[in-house]
């Protein structure tokens, strides 16, 4: 690649997504080198950041084999909330208002719903603390520290390990958050957030929901850091750990909370095309970023697009973002044929087992489709397949599999189909969520999709961009060199 500059150390630029960790990295002597790993890689490595970054110190033989600066973003907070995996978490708030969070706004995002499905809670236990101060700051009920301390013994007991504390006008009178944070430190919580800290805006829904996410991902986060951190100690030295952050702004390690992580990685995409397509003379964007579990869209017109109140698999948080549109179909998602018509996610086969081509006994996805119609060549891709993960991808598994499907296929289908008829109807599926996707950001916003650029990124972006591009009537593609 295109030599840069003289560095005086390793700089690092990483995306740890679900499926796939992507390392960019520029050497002392100017040199952009890069790595692509599994995220989950049991048998191999613990953290694929960290083992991606000590294979490429490891080829350096100078003596400036140290690093500078490690720039990352991940969507670990992400997954943690789309597949609730966060912290025990007990929300402590004002009495008489344990179930506001649940209540919500009552909104009805599908009209005719019959059965509505609320989303899980984040919160697994409920204090109501006896307190309570006016709008004004008027003492109404003192905190009642004793009965709050029992209470939150028992939830300790329960095993949550976190708190939320969230009280009436606590954003304008802290006090008795402040008090309650203390007596949740004497119990025992491992992570305490407090809405006058975390959210210190009007609105006890908004607020309450932000502090919530906070209590429930901080703790997965700071898991996450500390690993990296650990992985890193013989050579990181003084050099800053820094984390997007979902507003596209860069943190330290030591300031990126949850509420702030939900859109670490997209951001990071966000920011990188706006960067790469400006300096081609191009403003007008389209984002268009498929990774193997989703696919994430935003728009550019000169500026990035941000906004303070996002829904996130069903949960309200009160934060600045990137307006970033995710759906639910990358390269794994599952392909299936249920209740007689074949379907293409939400489900994702992830890193672990992956596709069916990994040849870990993973189900067929929108990947496998690729490789049954020539579109992935095994001879293209790594040597890191298989159960000792030294294998290519395996391209019999994929043609037995889909053999099996289409035969069940036939036996309900009015038309016979052979494989790969069957295959290329999957994608035309997948095809029509991204562009739906993109139409959600841009026609249904008065924009005139045809006059943008399709910016093309991540992991199987490559595969689908010019399909996309025709289903919405853009005639111009960009990807960059390193978008994969």
């Amino acid at each position: 690649m295109q030599a840069r500059p003289a560095s005086p150390g390793w700089q690092f630029w990483i995306d740890r997504g679900g499926t796939f960790t992507d390392v960019v990295a520029l050497r002392p002597d100017g040199r952009l080198v890069v790595r692509k790993l599994l995220s989950e890689n049991a048998g191999r490595y613990e953290d694929a950041a960290v083992h991606g970054m000590l294979e490429l110190l490891a080829e350096d033989d100078s003596s400036q084999a140290r690093i500078t600066a490690v720039k990352m973003g991940t969507t670990v907070a992400t997954n943690a909330l789309l597949e609730r995996r966060g912290a025990r978490t007990v929300l402590i708030i004002t009495a008489g208002f344990g179930d506001a969070l649940r209540i919500g706004y009552q909104n009805r995002p599908d009209i005719f719903a019959l059965d509505i499905q609320l989303p899980e809670m984040l919160y697994t236990e409920t204090v109501e603390a006896e307190e309570r101060v006016s709008a004004t700051g008027d003492v109404i009920t003192p905190l009642n520290i004793a009965r709050l301390e029992t209470d939150l013994q028992a939830a300790r007991a329960a095993g949550c390990t976190s708190a939320a504390i969230v009280f009436m006008h606590g954003y304008r009178y802290p006090a008795h958050e402040r008090l309650a944070a203390e007596a949740a430190v004497r119990i025992g919580f491992e992570q305490i957030s407090t809405s006058s800290a975390t959210n210190p805006l009007m609105k006890l829904i908004a607020r309450g929901d932000t502090t919530l996410a906070d209590a429930y991902l901080s703790p997965v986060l700071e898991r996450y850091v500390a690993q990296v951190r650990a992985g890193l100690a013989d050579v990181l030295g003084a050099a800053p750990l820094l984390f997007m952050q979902s507003h596209g702004g860069l943190a330290r390690a030591d300031h990126f909370h949850g509420k702030d992580s939900i859109l670490s990685g997209p951001a990071g995409g966000v920011v990188g095309m706006a960067a790469t397509a400006t300096q081609a003379g191009y403003t007008q964007l389209i984002g268009f970023d498929m990774g193997g579990t989703s696919t994430d869209v935003a728009l550019y017109q000169g500026s990035f697009e941000r906004t303070a109140v996002s829904t996130i698999a069903g949960f309200r948080i009160t934060a600045p973002m990137m307006r970033i549109h995710t759906v639910a179909a990358g390269g794994g998602s599952i392909l299936k044929f249920h209740q007689g018509r074949p379907q293409v996610g939400p489900a994702s086969a992830g890193a672990q087992p992956g596709p069916a081509c990994y040849g870990h006994g993973g189900p067929l996805t929108v990947t496998d489709a690729n490789v049954l119609l020539g579109r992935i060549q095994p001879d293209f891709f790594p040597t890191v397949f298989g159960p000792a993960g030294n294998a290519l991808i395996d391209t019999a598994v994929v043609r037995a599999k889909f053999a099996a499907l289409t035969t069940a296929v036939n036996a309900e289908a009015p038309k016979r189909l052979d494989p790969e008829q069957l295959a290329f109807g999957f994608l035309r599926i997948a095809i029509e969520h991204m562009a739906n996707a993109i139409k959600q950001i841009s026609t249904q916003r008065g924009h005139d999709v045809t006059e943008f650029v399709l910016c093309c990124f991540g992991g199987a972006g490559g595969q689908h961009a010019c399909q996309v591009a025709d289903a919405l009537g853009i005639d111009s593609v960009l990807i960059h060199p390193l978008a994969g």
